[in-house]
């Protein structure tokens, strides 16, 4: 499922226009990515927890090559699922 069907399922069941649907999904999806941006956890009580962690930097290779290179520290986003999430899809 994609952005679009997501938009067009919630409008359906909703009886909401999809535009309506739209702008509601991407505000919550860009107050998601504040809160990640800014370091903090959002937190969906039954769904899961939006986070983020840091990531060690490490040697790599370039697999064209072989040569060895230096991936640097970073910060990904992670999500863990909750345990209504869990029991729903199991």
């Amino acid at each position: 499922m994609n952005k679009t069907d997501l938009v067009n399922n919630i409008s359906e069941k909703n009886g909401l226009a999809k535009k309506e649907v739209e702008a509601v999904l991407n505000g919550f999806l860009g107050e998601i990515t504040e809160a990640l941006a800014k370091g903090d956890k959002v937190q969906l009580i039954g769904f899961g927890t939006f986070e983020t962690r840091k990531r060690s930097g490490r040697t790599g290779r370039n697999p064209q090559t072989g040569e060895a290179i230096e991936i640097s520290e970073s910060t990904v986003p992670a999500f863990k699922a909750g345990n209504k999430l869990k029991e729903a899809v199991n």
